[in-house]
Parts: C-alpha cells; sequence; structure tokens
C-alpha cells in the first residue's frame, strides 16, 4: 500500500507542475539517457548489411541491455530508500518525472488553442509533436481526430500503465516498463531499418501494455456520461484497431466523447484504410479537443479519489474496523 500512496502522490505533483523546463534544462530528464543508450545499441547493434534473422537478435540483445540496466539501477535505488515518511516522499519524487499527465494535457491544448484560433499551420504543428503520422496534409477534422487519439492512446502509455506497473511492482517496474516504452517509440517501427531489430522492444511494448490498456478505455467508459454504452461500443471496436491495445483506450474514449476515432490516414508516407471507431459519432473539432481534456481531467479525479478510497478501506481493516 506504501507504493500506492507514492504514485498517488507523483501523480498529483505532476499534475501540478509537471516537469518544468527549468528543472528540464538543469538535469534533463530520466527518459533522455534512456534514448541515449537506445541509440547507442541501435548504431552499434543495428547494421543494415547483416540478415534479418542476426539483426532481429541484436534487437532482443538490446531489449536485455536496456531493460537490464534500468531494472539494475531501479534495484540499486530501491535498496538505499529508507523506511517511513522520508522513504514515501522520496519514492514518490522518484515516480514523478515517469508520469506524463500534465506534459500530455499541455501538448493538446495548444492544439486545441491553434485550431480556435483559425490557425492551421500553428495546429499541424502542434499535433506533430504528439503523433507519428503526416501532419502537413491534415485539415481541421483530422488535426482534431489525430490530437484525440494520442491523447487517448498516451493516457494509457505515459499515465495509467507507469502508476499500474510501479503499484504492482514498485520502481522496478516503473523503470523497466519506460524502458519499455521508450525502446518501443524510438525503434518499434516497420519500416526497413527496425522491423527485424525492433521486432522484441514493439512484441514487449505490447505486452507491457496488455492490461493497462484495457484499464484505460474501462475508466473512460466508467467516467461518461453513458457508461453502460461506452463499454459496449468498447467492446464491440476495439478489435478494429491496428494495434492490440490502442484500440481499447480510443474506442472508451472515442464512445464517451460520441466522436469517431482512427480510420483512415497517411502514416510513414502511405495511405492506410484503417477502420473507424464508434463509426456513428461525430468528426471531432476543437470544441470535442477541450471536453475530452475534462474527461481526462476527470478520469485522473477518479483515479485519486479511487486510490484514497482503498488507502482509507486498508487502513480501516489494519485498526481493526
Amino acid at each position: 500500500m506504501s507504493m500506492l500512496i507514492c504514485a498517488v502522490i507523483a501523480l498529483i505533483i505532476d499534475r501540478i507542475i509537471g516537469w518544468p523546463e527549468r528543472l528540464f534544462q538543469r538535469i534533463s530528464h530520466p527518459v533522455v539517457a534512456i534514448g541515449h543508450l537506445i541509440s547507442w545499441c541501435d548504431k552499434t547493434l543495428n547494421k543494415t548489411d547483416r540478415s534479418s534473422s542476426i539483426r532481429r537478435i541484436s534487437g532482443i540483445i538490446t531489449v536485455i541491455i536496456v531493460a537490464g540496466v534500468c531494472l539494475l539501477v531501479a534495484l540499486i535505488i530501491s535498496h538505499f530508500i529508507p523506511e517511513g515518511v522520508f522513504g514515501i516522499i522520496l519514492t514518490s519524487l522518484l515516480i514523478w518525472p515517469w508520469i506524463a499527465a500534465k506534459s500530455l494535457s499541455d501538448h493538446v491544448i495548444k492544439v486545441a488553442v491553434a485550431l480556435a484560433a483559425s490557425d492551421l499551420n500553428a495546429a499541424r504543428s502542434a499535433v506533430s509533436m504528439i503523433v507519428g503520422r503526416n501532419a502537413k496534409t491534415l485539415d481541421n477534422f483530422g488535426i482534431a481526430r489525430a490530437s484525440l487519439e494520442s491523447l487517448a492512446e498516451n493516457t494509457s502509455d505515459g499515465v495509467v500503465a507507469p502508476l499500474f506497473w510501479t503499484v504492482i511492482f514498485g520502481l522496478p517496474g516503473l523503470f523497466v516498463y519506460k524502458a519499455i516504452n521508450t525502446m518501443d517509440s524510438m525503434i518499434g517501427y516497420r519500416t526497413q531499418n527496425y522491423e527485424a531489430f525492433g521486432w522484441a522492444a514493439a512484441k514487449l511494448d505490447d505486452l507491457a501494455n496488455f492490461l493497462p490498456a484495457r484499464l484505460t478505455g474501462l475508466l473512460f467508459a466508467l467516467t461518461a456520461t453513458k457508461p453502460i454504452y461506452s463499454m459496449s461500443i468498447m467492446w464491440r471496436d476495439a478489435g478494429k484497431h491496428r494495434s492490440p491495445n490502442a484500440g481499447w483506450p480510443e474506442s472508451g474514449f472515442a464512445a464517451a466523447l460520441n466522436i469517431q476515432l482512427s480510420g483512415p490516414r497517411d502514416y510513414e508516407g502511405t495511405r492506410s484504410n484503417d477502420k473507424w471507431l464508434h463509426e456513428e459519432g461525430r468528426n471531432p473539432t476543437e470544441k470535442d479537443i477541450v471536453l475530452g481534456l475534462k474527461h481526462y481531467n476527470r478520469l485522473l479525479n477518479w483515479l485519486i479519489v479511487v486510490a484514497f478510497a482503498l488507502l482509507v478501506l486498508f487502513w480501516l481493516n489494519k485498526a481493526g474496523y
């Protein structure tokens, strides 16, 4: 239960101040360090003149190196954290940088502001910071759709999943999860350069996000104005997504906002024919981005409330009530 306390404190800190730019300039960010290690492995092991099978093995070695280093660091840090209140405070501060709740909402807000000002170029620039697809050709609907999809998926990857693995396995679970997720974001692509080398990272990321993604979708549905309807749509449409995980939060979010998400889009220079999630919903606009952010914050509020309720029940039970 102490780790649940730490996770809640870290989430509250992040929601209030995020990871300040001044702090980033002074000490950078732990994900940056992981990124440097991944880049080194990429340059050292991912040789284009090698066969696909050798590059796949090299990718597996990369996963072992990066995840292993993060696990070792977490175990060493955990060993030296004291018990009691000071230990809880210190652990909370160590969890805080890995939670991206405020950063995510700040990026999405910039998209909504640009669209509201009818500044299409600024909106495209803002949305390109949070999506991997080509934003240069997106219209207002495409920009709003992309930002809301990113908000839904990254609620899972950047908030729920880190908290989930922290509560389950403590700092080691958190550090290893972020290592896996960062590897997937850097090398887990289906491109000529990474399809073999990034295979292990992508598969492991799918596994690590299997439960958190479904939990996030459930949370989006339960905090909607029509929870039963939202859950039914999520159950119906989640499997339509090309990702085994992203369809759950995205379809739950789409139903909650009564909008349509996913669908055909340009990605990596090619046109995909992805199926719609909640196809009967309306085309999203900048107003739906605002509504989506309100729903996102409501979900985070409920996470904190439920966590506190669990802690109170635990303490009451421990006290013999």
